[in-house]
């Protein structure tokens, strides 16, 4: 990498309270090869002045981005006010905000678009500021294998940004933005250091990853070895080892730790709609061609893999549910959504995001199927219910199938080339015959592309072509570990073991430096300060904001470094000047330089290390030289001319070399490239020779196996049935038979292949053959019930035999039943019923006599006491014995009309004809006539159904009961009575109701208890509603009540609708 390319960017998220942050930032940031990016929330109109501020404080050049810069170490780019910025390919790129609606997540856009284009070598940076825009950056960031640092929400002001960036849970570090620049400087070194050190880590890495399988149910042992190595060592760094030896022996004592890694492993990364073009795809062409393609009743099936926390998952059920309208009922919509990430399951079932997250959704859809609930917003229950969420892991579960969509966005990118050709086969059997695949930008379906279409290679949408799955066993198979599993992982390190190396400099600083007026220097190509231990006010100038050795020595002392560090870097050997005479305050001092090449790991790094101590001892050591300022100033100006036309000549000779290589690579490239094409072309071929030879090997086995199995089922079937199965053939041959069936008939396995008509039985069974014939031709089945010739009676059934594959008839299927114990049973029945029905004969017609009979003689004492109390009407002490006798033979008389009318009740259901309710309420108020003019009483009706067949005498009855009882127990208000009909399900209700005196609830039940009277001072014998009830369930139907004391009741009559016309 050149010295201008960054070896790393920085991006910084500030808003409100953010410009003194930005100062104390920069104030203590060095120059470290990286670069910076600042995005401020500024107005649009707002002409920003923050690269000159900022430029007062650090050594960092300035400059505000313009469309098209490029990036390089040790700048900072400011965002203009006015427009929203990216980065692609290292080039920054802006665009207005004049036709974005607010809010302006700027933040969010950058750093999703840095860690698109510098994936792990992205850091974010989240500074004070109002809302959540920087949330959505951070998972980005993460998700890429980047660094987040947050400052410290509890101290400022304006600490909504940081504190939604902390509770995305993906901040590495949270500290004071001046600490900032140390941290991502120690990051970044450990970053270098871990990525040059050749450290054997392929058995760290199953070690750890057999940890996470170990506690938590997750594997990832076939994902990316490269990309899980990657951020298990940013981990490492992030706890501050440079081993994995280390942090492995560290994780073993810390289930957090473990529960960290595996969720920086599972970085949940999506949103609503994300990838805007290609939703549009979906909801212009896919989706209504899925609906078009589906009768009335048919489900809609959909499954959207890593769906992370939801929001692709509900942005599809959006799109089905707005395409359905108000045909929704139509079809049942399932949308399966599924991850590996339990916790970010538990996110999407609750549906709560907040308005970042659902800031770029159309205000239509937010309004529509989200509910806000304080600053959130929640999914609304109808767009909830569409969407089913489940744990399903694609490297070991078998697939969800008959799916007319299946998305898979952005997610095998992360596995290893087996494991995603695995995966996409999985994926097109769990497809319908032209169902759809959804997949994402960096997806390539080469393993399955012959079996699909493309319908729009920008959107990564392809179509099913074949109509029968196609997948080998091994497909639901887990590949075997490429790398060695330890036999043991036993947890011993507790988790306070943790020593963090970078204590050991300031160790040496406190027990060497201090002791003697000595001060050393660790400087890096460019002569920047990275280490300094010892007195600095001793030896050093105190200039601030740099960084830069050379303009921290006094003059003579620079002059001597300068040409020192010169030698060394040419020679790399020590180089030592003495008696530098140096002016410090009003004190002159003699000091000796020492410069020496630094060495790490056995060699030079292109450090040095400067050591500065004052000489005590004007003796001059072996090896040594005189300062002299004018001779190594001289020296120093030879040695930077010839230096420099030393850089010219290869720096030509160079861009030379460079075209040379650069025109053989091209050629190199295109025989690569052609090379390639082919190996492609034989690969495909062959892969598709194999896979169908796996596919008819494997569709062999599965019918072979089903074959095993039906005949399994057959044989347990037959071995289990206690009923008789007889098989036979379309020419009347015996093909089979069950176990049961001897029971039945006399056979044998010999009988088998016999005609069944040459078979001896013992049943009377003359239309056997007549009867096969019969279902042969016709397909029918017949039963019939037989008497054996033991007396025993059996059902038997005739049906025909089916074949599944042509649909021919081929032979008929004979099942006995034993049904001698029914048979006994009914005959039994039919006995009772006969002597039940002369006891009611018998009974109805002694009521009916009984009722003659005793109306006669009542009538006759009716008539006696009349003319008794019109002969002794002067008789006072006579005549209230006559009323007692007159009274009781009325009431006397009315029993018996009763226990007449409950005996004729069965025969006048049986007289039924079709009944007007008009009519039947006309002649009701007809006979209430005097009592309706004498109470004020209002009878209205409304009748949605008018006709009812049934006993017009029993249904005049029911409602004049009903209206009656309403007017007679009326309470002090004019009586109120409402008549209805209407159809209730499998019932048609006729509904009663008044606003009378009603009753008490444990009194509704007593109401239908004969000659029972709730109110003795109205006249009537208490049998009516008794009457009434016995009437109703003679007809199959029931009767409710509902009565509020004081303010009325209301009856409802259910008949059935088999009834009713």
């Amino acid at each position: 990498m050149s010295s201008i390319e960054p070896h790393h960017i920085v991006a910084i998220g500030a808003s409100a309270g953010g410009l003194d942050e930005l100062v104390a930032f920069f104030e203590n940031t060095p120059l470290d090869g990286v670069a910076y990016v600042v995005v401020q929330h500024l107005s649009a109109d707002y002409e920003s002045r923050l690269a000159e501020v900022l430029s007062r404080y650090s050594k960092l050049a300035m400059v505000q981005a313009v469309e098209g810069m490029d990036l390089r170490s040790n700048f900072v780019y400011v965002i203009p006010g006015d427009k929203f910025m990216t980065i692609e390919r290292g080039h920054l790129h802006l665009s207005d905000k004049s036709s974005v609606r607010s809010p302006h997540m700027t933040i969010n856009t950058f750093l999703s678009s840095l860690a698109s284009d510098f994936g792990p070598k992205a850091i974010g940076v989240i500074l004070s500021g109002l809302g959540s825009d920087g949330s959505d950056g951070v998972k980005a960031v993460k998700k890429a294998g980047g660094m987040v640092i947050a400052r410290n929400p509890d101290t400022t002001e304006f600490n909504s940004m940081p504190s939604n960036a902390v509770a995305t849970g993906m901040v590495d570090f949270i500290v004071e933005p001046q600490a900032m620049p140390a941290t991502i400087q120690d990051y970044v070194q450990r970053e270098i250091d871990l990525l040059a050190a050749s450290i054997s880590d392929g058995e760290n890495m199953a070690s750890l990853i057999e940890l996470i399988s170990q506690q938590l149910p997750l594997d990832f042992s076939d994902y990316k070895q490269s990309t899980i190595l990657r951020r298990i060592k940013r981990r490492a760094a992030y706890n501050n080892f440079e081993q994995l030896e280390n942090y492995l022996e560290f994780a073993k004592g810390s289930p957090n730790e473990i529960d960290a890694l595996a969720k920086d492993f599972l970085i949940s990364v999506t949103a609503f709609f994300r990838d805007t073009e290609a939703f549009d795809a979906l909801e212009k062409r896919i989706l209504p061609s899925i609906i078009k393609s589906l009768s009335i009743g048919q489900e809609i099936r959909i499954w959207v893999t890593g769906c992370a926390t939801g929001e692709e998952a509900y942005s599809m059920a959006i799109l089905v549910r707005e395409l359905l309208a108000d045909k929704i009922q139509d079809h049942e919509v399932k949308i399966f959504a599924t991850d590996i990430d339990s916790a970010a399951l538990t996110h999407a079932g609750k549906g709560i995001y907040t308005a970042a997250v659902v800031s770029k959704m159309p205000q239509a859809y937010l309004e529509r199927y989200f509910v806000q609930q304080g600053e959130d917003y929640k999914v609304s229950a109808a767009l909830r219910k569409m969407v089913i969420f489940s744990r399903h892991d694609l490297v070991k579960n078998p697939p969800y199938c008959n799916m007319h969509l299946i998305s898979c966005r952005n997610l095998l990118i992360y596995m290893t080339p087996t494991l995603q050709q695995k995966i996409y086969h999985m994926l097109l059997f769990g497809l319908k015959s032209e169902g759809y695949l959804f997949l994402g930008s960096s997806e390539n379906p080469s393993p399955i592309l012959k079996s699909l279409k493309t319908i729009d290679k920008n959107a990564k949408i392809y179509k099913k072509l074949d109509a029968v799955p196609s997948v080998n066993f091994e497909t639901f198979t887990v590949p075997e570990y490429t790398y060695h599993k330890p036999a043991s992982l036993a947890v011993s390190q507790p988790e306070t073991n943790k020593t963090p190396d970078r204590t050991l400099d300031s160790a040496i600083h406190e027990t060497v430096l201090n002791e003697e007026q000595r001060l050393l220097i660790c400087v890096d190509e460019n002569n920047k300060v990275l280490k300094s231990y010892g007195p600095t006010d001793r030896f050093l100038t105190q200039k601030i904001l740099t960084s830069d050795l050379t303009e921290l020595l006094p003059g003579p002392l620079n002059i001597a470094f300068k040409t020192a560090c010169k030698k060394v870097r040419e020679t790399h050997k020590k180089s030592v000047v003495t008696g530098v005479v140096i002016q410090q305050g009003q004190q002159t001092i003699q000091v000796n330089l020492s410069v020496s090449p630094m060495v790490f790991k056995g060699r030079p790094n292109g450090f040095l290390v400067v050591q500065l101590t004052e000489d005590e001892d004007p003796g001059l050591p072996a090896g040594a030289m005189q300062f002299n300022e004018k001779l190594y100033l001289d020296d120093y100006t030879r040695f930077l001319e010839q230096e420099n036309k030393d850089q010219k000549e290869q720096l030509a000779a160079s861009s030379e070399k460079l075209f040379a290589l650069n025109e053989n690579m091209q050629s190199f490239n295109e025989e690569l490239l052609s090379a390639n094409e082919e190996m492609q072309s034989t690969n495909e071929e062959m892969q598709s020779i194999n896979e169908e030879l796996h596919t008819i090997n494997a569709d062999y086995k599965l019918k072979n196996q089903e074959l095993i199995e039906l005949n399994d089922d057959l044989n347990n079937y037959f071995k289990s049935n206690i009923n008789g199965q007889l098989f036979i053939s379309s020419d009347l041959r015996l093909l089979r038979f069950s176990p049961g069936t001897v029971r039945h008939i006399n056979l044998l396995e010999s009988d088998i292949g016999r005609p069944i008509s040459n078979i001896s039985t013992n049943f009377r069974f003359e239309t056997l053959s007549e009867d096969i014939n019969h279902v042969l031709e016709n397909g029918y089945s017949i039963t019939r019930e037989i008497q054996a010739n033991d007396g025993k009676w059996y059902q038997v059934m005739t049906m025909a035999y089916i074949q599944q594959v042509s649909n021919k008839r081929t032979g008929a299927i004979i099942t006995f039943n034993d049904i001698t114990g029914l048979k006994e049973i009914q005959h039994q029945l039919d006995k009772k019923n006969e002597i039940l029905t002369r006891i009611n004969a018998d009974l109805d017609n002694f009521v009916h006599t009984a009722s003659h009979d005793l109306l006669g003689p009542l009538s006759n004492i009716g008539v006696s006491v009349g003319l008794l109390t019109e002969m002794r009407a002067d008789d006072q002490e006579l005549k209230p014995i006559l009323d007692i006798i007159g009274y009781s033979v009325k009431k006397f008389q009315g029993l018996v009309k009763d226990i007449g009318t409950v005996a004729r009740i069965e025969d006048e259901a049986i007289l039924t004809e079709m009944v007007e309710l008009n009519e039947i309420l006309d002649s009701i108020l007809w006979s209430l006539g005097d009592k309706i003019r004498q109470t004020g009483a209002v009878i209205t009706s409304d009748f949605k159904v008018g006709q009812i067949l049934f006993s017009k005498k029993n249904l005049r009855s029911i409602l004049f009961n009903l209206v009656s009882n309403a007017i007679k127990y009326r309470s002090e208000h004019t009586p109120v009575v409402t008549i209805q009909t209407a159809t209730v399900g499998e019932f048609t209700a006729l509904t009663v109701q008044d606003n009378g005196s009603g009753m008490a609830e444990n009194d509704i039940d007593k109401i239908f208890h004969k000659y029972h009277r709730l109110q003795t001072d109205h006249e009537g014998q208490g049998i009516g509603l008794y009457l009434a009830k016995k009437i109703i369930d003679a007809a199959g139907g029931s009767i409710r009540v509902e009565s509020t004391p004081g303010k009325g009741s209301k009856f409802v009559i259910y008949f059935p609708v088999a009834v009713l016309q």
